[in-house]
């Protein structure tokens, strides 16, 4: 029986999907519970489940869902991107032309993230999805999008970088907040927008360095970490956003894969986040589940790994390994029929919610079409993405350019001068236009010298040199367009230096030479230590773009000519080169050691060619904290505790979290104390002090706000609101503890405002952690080991040995 079952399972899986919607008007499911709208997700998908035969059952585990043809429920792709954009293959075609051949394309997430933006995100997503549902309206996408990456950029390595919004974990929940209301349509509305997937679930931020692998890699990440930085965006999306999906990670961590580990997703996701609406369903990383039989080596049979996963909690494979191996795991007793049904119920329950099953006049978003896509207001907020998300790293007052005193631009630069998809970074869609800064220059009406000159980013041939050389002699001023791209950084692919390139640097330091007014722009996600640019006094200006999307030249060229004013921050921070020899990537902990500098601006002793939060304007600013701003100067925790009563999480109306207790809401005024120039600015509200577990994190980021448009002697007001979480500390075991003792709030990276005050009694726990298992060692053969950094006490890989049996 199982292999016929095993058979009839692959026969379904290599069918080609073809995407619609079930008859619930005349289809054989019209009678059944699953077509009644009054009814509740849980019930109707019940309902549904309940009608499937186990080897049905099974067989719609995977990511293409064969569906029910018997039951007229069609086959899905559950497996849709759209990270920033609706995103090009897997569940989502795009036409060859016309109709449905683009969508909007906005900046990667790392250079939205620069602009601290949260309601900019949330216009973002709210765009995202409309133009999703209207391609799932025209059967070409499904109703599920596995978007947005929320692990924390901890290494400048990480080919990933480029996807998430940056370093600071506080400042991802606050993001991902803002991203998943805009994508699902609200905390818990009758119809989400679409499903929303939050990943990697957890620690996961390592691709290929140095031989180690993340297919094989184990995390050892204290507990402490783990709460403090890898969890928080994840505590955000699960918790306080009812994101509709999770994704498990390739990893392990401590000893077991993420998509094997019922700590991760049974007693943390499930338990302590209270993350158990029936729509909620978690799906492994694109074959993660095989990952766990090999190379983790976790079970010595493929039947075991397999059910080793659907137990632990995930209910969708990416891939096929469910289909081909839960049969066999279910014959042999490994897991039971009852699980197999909650997994189904999750999923199609999340589709209810979407409205598969309802008539299209009883919901908001099935009228949506291909006027909907790509519309002036989209394109608007992505050249406003672009703009708000560009930083300004050094600028000697030649900026914003005068074109009027200069004839002719030399534009120079390997593809990034004349870039194109280049702006767009990974996971990205098919887009109506892409303005780089070629096309941007020349719509200036000006002489536009254009050579590219370098070869690709590990070429060193100066055979094509000339060109650049003649250009820039022909012209009034230059701009050097460089950095790194996807050829250098992605998924799959980690760095292994963080300076800039050799050639390019020879390159820019020739053309600083020309005694000719200079502008570099350094794109890419990547951190570079740009101190060769930062210390040449020939070299006036260095703006940081990142992936700056569909109209990314424009807004570069209308930042450089003061057309918009500069305002983004650094979301990271920007290390010296030599950083990549004093800690492996493979080393997952934050606070400084012995062979450990310490990571992120909370945590780094050294010195940054840049800080996080770092970024400056066209004019200048003077901020101030009113005397008033809080009540007092001591505060006492047992009444903060008495006065936290009654105070909810978002969107609950009956589970109180401690954490989000207000403290208080901190007025800052804002005064643009320049002559001329109009400009928006982030206010960063950063927490520091003597309270909690030794050693103190230099500082911490607790709440910010972007202000708009401050025009010359105007003040604008940001409020920043500061909760018993934002004073808390985590201790060694995990428990989120407020402390008692000296505070310091901090606003800008200089800082520019400071307000003290202190916490007096008894510490308090606000959030209880649960104690994880104890760590596993990942047994190994000697076959599957890791690179430089992957023994001893990083990343250990030992244990028993074990036959290696394929």
């Amino acid at each position: 029986m199982a292999v016929l079952w095993s058979v009839v399972v692959l026969s379904f899986v290599h069918q080609v999907v073809s995407i619609g919607f079930p008859d619930c008007k005349n289809g054989p499911l019209k009678n059944n519970a699953v077509c009644d709208i009054d009814k509740d997700p849980l019930a109707r998908a019940t309902a549904l489940i309940d009608l499937l035969t186990i080897e049905e059952k099974i067989n719609n585990t995977g990511s293409t869902s064969p569906g029910v043809p018997r039951l007229g429920l069609p086959d899905y792709q559950w497996w849709q991107e759209a990270l920033h954009g609706v995103a090009s293959g897997h569940g989502v075609n795009f036409s060859a032309s016309g109709d449905f051949s683009y969508a909007t394309s906005f900046p990667q997430p790392i250079t939205m993230g620069a602009a601290f933006d949260d309601d900019l995100i949330n216009a973002v997503a709210t765009v995202i999805s409309i133009e999703a549902r209207a391609f799932n309206n025209a059967k070409r996408a499904g109703l599920d999008f596995w978007t947005p990456n929320i692990n924390p950029f901890r290494d400048p390595r990480w080919g990933r970088g480029q996807e998430t919004p940056g370093e600071d974990p506080y400042h991802l929940a606050s993001y991902v907040h803002a991203l998943i209301d805009g994508l699902q349509g609200g905390y818990d509305p009758k119809y989400k927008r679409i499903i929303a997937t939050c990943k990697h679930f957890a620690g996961y931020d390592m691709e290929t360095w140095a031989g180690n692998y993340r297919f094989q890699f184990n995390a050892e990440i204290s507990t402490q970490d783990m709460v403090e930085f890898f969890l928080p965006p994840f505590q955000s999306c699960a918790r306080d956003s009812n994101v509709g999906a999770i994704m498990c990670s390739y990893g392990a961590m401590r000893g077991t894969p993420t998509c094997a580990d019922p700590y991760l997703l049974q007693t943390v996701l499930r338990e302590h986040w209270g993350w158990t609406k029936e729509q909620q369903w978690v799906v492994s990383d694109c074959d993660a589940v095989q990952n766990i039989y090999l190379p983790h080596m976790h079970e010595s049979t493929r039947e075991a790994a397999a059910a080793d996963a659907l137990n632990a909690g995930c209910d969708v494979n990416c891939g096929t390994y469910y289909q081909n191996h839960l049969p066999a795991a279910y014959a042999q007793g490994l897991i039971n029929e009852t699980t197999v049904t909650q997994a189904l119920i999750r999923q199609y329950s999340s589709l209810i919610r979407a409205g598969y099953f309802d008539p299209p006049e009883n919901q908001p978003y099935r009228s949506l079409g291909w006027s909907d896509v790509a519309t002036p207001h989209a394109q608007e907020v992505a050249y406003k993405a672009a703009v708000e998300g560009i930083v300004l790293l050094k600028n000697d007052g030649l900026l914003p350019l005068n074109i009027d005193s200069y004839d002719s631009i030399a534009l120079l630069g390997d593809d990034w001068a004349n870039a194109t998809t280049q702006m767009q970074g990974n996971y990205a869609g098919i887009a109506e236009f892409l303005h780089g800064p070629l096309y941007a220059a020349q719509q200036l009406n000006k002489t536009i010298n254009y050579a590219a000159g370098l070869g690709r980013w590990r070429d060193p041939t100066t055979n094509n040199w000339l060109p650049v050389w003649d250009a820039a002699n022909k012209s009034d001023i230059i701009i050097f367009a460089g950095g790194i791209d996807n050829s250098e950084e992605g998924e799959g692919m980690d760095r292994m230096v963080i300076g800039w390139q050799g050639a390019q640097l020879d390159m820019i330091g020739q053309l600083a030479m020309m005694g000719k007014p200079m502008i570099v722009l350094q794109m890419g996600a990547g951190s570079m230590d740009n101190s060769p640019i930062l210390q040449n006094p020939n070299i006036s200006a260095l703006m940081w773009g990142g992936y700056p999307g569909q109209d990314g030249g424009t807004a570069l060229f209308d930042l450089i000519l003061g057309k918009q004013s500069p305002a983004g921050r650094l979301p990271y921070t920007q290390y010296p080169a030599n950083y990549i020899a004093q800690v492996p990537m493979t080393d997952m902990s934050l606070r400084p050691g012995p062979n450990n500098p310490g990571r992120t601006y909370r945590w780094y002793t050294g010195k940054p060619i840049a800080e996080f939060g770092f970024g400056l304007h066209y004019t200048n600013f003077s901020v101030s904290i009113p005397s008033k701003a809080i009540h007092g100067s001591s505060f006492d925790i047992a009444q903060l505790m008495r006065s936290c009563n009654g105070h909810h999480g978002y969107g609950s109306s009956s589970v109180k979290y401690k954490d989000q207790c207000p403290f208080a809401q901190i007025p800052v005024h804002v005064k643009n104390i320049g002559d001329s120039v109009t400009s928006d600015y982030v206010t960063l509200g950063f927490l520091a002090g003597s309270f909690g577990p030794r050693p103190y994190p230099k500082k911490t980021l607790v709440s910010y706000q972007r202000l708009h448009d401050i025009a010359p002697g105007d003040t604008a007001t940001a409020t920043l609101n500061i909760t018993l979480g934002s004073l808390s500390r985590v201790a060694e075991n995990g428990d989120r503890v407020l402390y008692p003792g000296e505070y310091e709030m901090l606003i800008d990276v200089q800082p520019m405002a400071k307000l003290a005050f202190r916490l007096t009694g008894e510490l308090v726990t606000l959030d209880k952690w649960p104690q994880p298992p104890k760590a596993k060692n990942q047994t190994s053969d000697g076959y599957f080991v890791g690179g430089w950094g992957s023994t001893g006490d990083i990343g250990a890989v030992g244990g028993e040995e074990e036959v290696l049996n394929i």
